[in-house]
């Protein structure tokens, strides 16, 4: 037992000397990075106080520079409007879940490397789907997917068309035409997105975009499970795409760490159903043999009463 304590101890002194140690180290690098540790602390002066938004000599900022200024939704401003929208409150089961969600959503769609494409609407639906399907107030799922979509200025029906043209094109396709419509070959939605991608030197990944890609394998028939999805994920975003795929790998990983949980919460809540109609139906069957039981002893009663009734009808003759 001591050696446990001993051995948690050391290690939360070593967490906490890194956490003082880290901020003067992370200091340093900033400084050397921004030139504060040059010689000439003047010429970073005037790099800095010459600053203009949007006006740098870059290719990014060029290409970006008409979005300077924009009014851009805080997170918190964007999920005040979706619960406006709403006009219910969330099941607390669903609530952080859903902050989550519209943060992420709003964050990514905000972003002015942004670009929609079917493979980020067929995730977005497919996740969707996926959180809300056991949602315990009837109808209240699709008012909270609508909401999501008005508030982060997306057009529903729009993005459900894209999904499920995608899908009906992804049905019955093998993975290796798939990755060659990945690498741009032949047409269709997906080459679309990819010629797109490919030609873009500032195209952002986003986690949707990643859950759209597993939603294509298990169009194909791969099955779904990280140790299967990884090796799968890299072909599609690295060998196919030509972008990294470690973010990907991580979001397809997380994906299935939920999917797991959502699975075991159902079978339990399918569990919990079966025997409480076991019992339902045990009382039931209770109540019917009481209550057989207590016609018969009625239907005995009864002749009891006839044959005393007939034989005191006979005294009174005789």
């Amino acid at each position: 037992m001591n050696l446990k304590y001993s051995a948690l101890i050391a290690a939360m002194t070593a967490a906490s000397a890194s956490a003082f140690t880290t901020p003067s180290a992370m200091y340093r690098t900033s400084a050397l990075k921004a030139g504060l540790a040059d010689d000439d602390i003047e010429s970073v002066i005037a790099r800095s106080t010459d600053y203009i938004p949007g006006a740098a000599d870059t290719d990014f900022a060029k290409r970006f520079a008409d979005t300077k200024g924009a009014k851009v939704k805080t997170v918190g401003e964007a999920f005040s409007e979706f619960s406006d929208i709403l006009g219910q409150p969330i099941n607390a089961l669903y609530k952080n879940m859903m902050t989550d969600i519209v943060g992420i959503t709003h964050l990514t769609v905000v972003n002015a490397r942004f670009v929609r494409d079917p493979i980020w609407s067929l995730g977005m639906v497919t996740a969707l789907d996926l959180l809300l399907k056991n949602y315990p107030e009837a109808g209240a799922a699709d008012k909270i997917v609508a909401s999501l979509f008005e508030s982060c200025g997306l057009d529903e029906a729009e993005v459900r068309a894209e999904a499920a043209e995608l899908a009906t094109w992804s049905s019955g396709k093998t993975r290796e035409e798939i990755s060659a419509a990945l690498r741009g070959e032949g047409s269709g939605p997906i080459t679309d997105t990819a010629n797109a991608a490919k030609a873009d030197e500032y195209w952002m990944y986003s986690r949707f975009f990643g859950i759209g890609l597993v939603a294509l394998m298990d169009e194909c028939g791969i099955e779904m499970n990280a140790d299967d999805v990884y090796p799968v994920m890299e072909e599609f975003m690295t060998t196919s795409l030509g972008k990294s795929h470690y973010t990907a790998c991580a979001d397809s990983d997380m994906y299935f760490r939920i999917k797991n949980k959502l699975d075991l919460m159902e079978t339990m809540m399918k569990e919990i159903e079966i025997r409480e109609k076991k019992r339902m139906a045990g009382r039931l069957e209770e109540k019917a043999e009481m209550a057989i039981r207590k016609a018969e002893r009625d239907a005995e009663m009864l002749e009891v009463e006839k044959a005393e009734a007939a034989e005191k009808l006979l005294k009174q003759e005789s």
